[in-house]
């Protein structure tokens, strides 16, 4: 009976705590109020059992209010957002709007609440788990040596991208020797507490853009940067020759292999990248109409270098007349002219016997209204004057922005798994990496923190001016905005692919949009 009240009046708390917040009475949140909330034994049976028949009559008014005695799968209840949200901003549970729904995205990160708190780990919320979840003192999200899990699995695979677990092998989901020596290496060169623990300070850095990783990078000059460079050279990624010495060109090149490869593109010769990149199944360069990169620019410098494009094209954007230009290169250079600019095209275009391009077929038509930075700056406005639009680049694509929200409410319901890509299981992230490149849009694997600063496209600075095909970036979340002010999104609160609204919570939470397709 004791607990049974302590939901019905973490009920009542929760509600007329709300509305304090929201009238500007009060600074504590829902869950401070009710983990702060002492319990008085009634002084009496007949006060026992009054308070029994005040919260049976107000249950009857709203079933709502009804809190069952435990919190599991399946169960549907605003408790269960407090829930989550406490979750999250605990670090046990991916950033997300709070649902009412326990799933198991839900349960999973109960359960690594209650392992950090030496609890039964049966991811049922209880008197025991709800108190100390709901603490004011509850401790962020923290894991060490000797603990096991698919979280241990996730942080193990990221330090092996960064070069601080040296073998693949050491991927095991055990938090051993190596994981924590592992962990030291990477808090040492970062310089921050040094303790070989996964806290808030180093599990935040390991999915930021200012971590420093243990690897090949810019400036370094060795046997080992030659060899990789003669790999690259021989794909197609590397327009210069191999030298040994790690510069801007060599991080281009591993940059454009990490997109096309299925890599987190940092432009650093990690393990992973490099046991890709040394593999059969590498997959080569290959560059076709629609592309935008620094490494267009490296091949439409080439080819104007040799008289078949203007310099005045030299966009760095893939269009119409980059392909017409690689088209006459391969046919007065004995190559298949398809207009991509694969390996062999690249491999010709960085050799020493190039054929000039006859001065008849140079282009004069300016390549400027093909270029989608300018196309997409609305006739010269940017940041939010017209539309919040700024810098950057888009697809251009007839019908892209609907055949990618197409492809997104096609994976509706599809089960939300951390740090999964698809094709049936997705993080939110990895969602909408997949539904991209479904869409034709080669565009490589970002972390929500990743979208941030991804550059690549026309940044959406004002929430009211976010379109249909248009990627949503929130604090920790990401998802595909759909049109008529609804977003799909891979949700850990729902556990599933869900097409919602953009509610107050994506509007409070924005940070930028991206607009794919022009």
């Amino acid at each position: 009976m004791r607990w049974k009240y302590i939901w019905k009046k973490a009920g009542w708390i929760a509600a007329a705590s709300m509305m304090l917040v929201l009238a500007g009475c009060s600074s504590q949140s829902p869950y401070e109020t009710i983990a702060t909330t002492e319990w008085q034994e009634p002084e009496s049976t007949q006060e026992l059992e009054t308070l029994t028949v005040e919260a049976t009559e107000e249950s009857k008014e709203t079933e709502e209010d009804a809190a069952p005695e435990y919190l599991r799968i399946g169960v549907r209840h605003s408790v269960v957002a407090m829930l989550q949200e406490r979750l999250m901003e605990l670090g046990f549970m991916d950033n997300d709007e709070p649902t009412n729904y326990f799933g198991e995205t839900t349960q999973a990160s109960v359960m690594k609440f209650q392992r950090q708190y030496n609890l039964a780990q049966d991811g049922i919320v209880g008197a025991a788990t709800f108190q100390a979840i709901m603490s004011p003192d509850a401790k962020y999200y923290m894991v060490e040596k000797g603990i096991s899990g698919d979280d241990i699995y996730r942080i193990q695979q990221r330090l092996y991208e960064l070069g601080y677990l040296a073998d693949a092998g050491l991927v095991t989901g055990n938090f051993g020797d190596a994981t924590e020596t592992a962990v030291k290496k990477l808090q040492n060169v970062n310089h921050i507490t040094e303790d070989g623990k996964v806290g808030r300070e180093t599990f935040n850095l390991l999915y930021s853009d200012e971590i420093k990783p243990n690897m090949l990078a810019y400036g370094e000059k060795s046997d080992v940067v030659l060899a990789a460079q003669k790999r690259l050279r021989e794909l197609g990624y590397l327009t210069t020759e191999p030298d040994g010495s790690y510069g801007n060109d060599t991080v281009l090149a591993v940059k454009q292999f990490q997109s096309r490869n299925d890599q987190v593109v940092d432009g650093y010769l990690g393990p992973s990248t490099r046991e890709v990149l040394n593999s059969s199944s590498a997959t080569p360069n290959g560059l076709r109409l629609g592309d935008s990169s620094e490494q267009v620019v490296k091949i439409q410098q080439l080819l104007s270098k040799y008289g078949y494009l203007s310099s005045s094209n030299v966009t760095g954007y893939y269009g119409e007349v980059t392909e017409q230009a690689v088209k006459t290169f391969q046919k007065t250079n004995g190559l298949v002219n398809d207009g991509l600019a694969g390996v062999a095209t690249i491999t010709k275009l960085t050799g020493d016997d190039v054929k000039k391009a006859p001065k008849v077929t140079t282009p004069t038509t300016k390549a400027s209204t093909k270029n989608p930075t300018k196309a997409s700056s609305g006739g010269g406005s940017s940041g939010g004057s017209s539309g919040g639009r700024s810098g950057g680049a888009t697809v251009s694509s007839s019908g892209g922005a609907a055949r990618l929200v197409a492809i997104a409410k096609s994976k509706l319901g599809c089960k939300y798994v951390w740090g999964a890509k698809g094709p049936n299981q997705f993080d939110c992230s990895g969602f909408v990496y997949w539904c991209l490149n479904q869409a034709g849009v080669k565009q490589s694997y970002l972390t929500s923190s990743g979208w941030r600063n991804v550059g690549r496209y026309t940044k959406i600075t004002n929430f009211n001016s976010l379109q249909a095909g248009d990627i949503v970036v929130v604090n920790g979340h990401v998802g595909i905005a759909a049109g008529g002010g609804m977003v799909v999104d891979a949700s850990s609160g729902n556990g599933k692919v869900v097409y919602r609204s953009l509610s107050s919570w994506w509007r409070s939470n924005f940070i930028c949009g991206w607009r794919i397709f022009g």
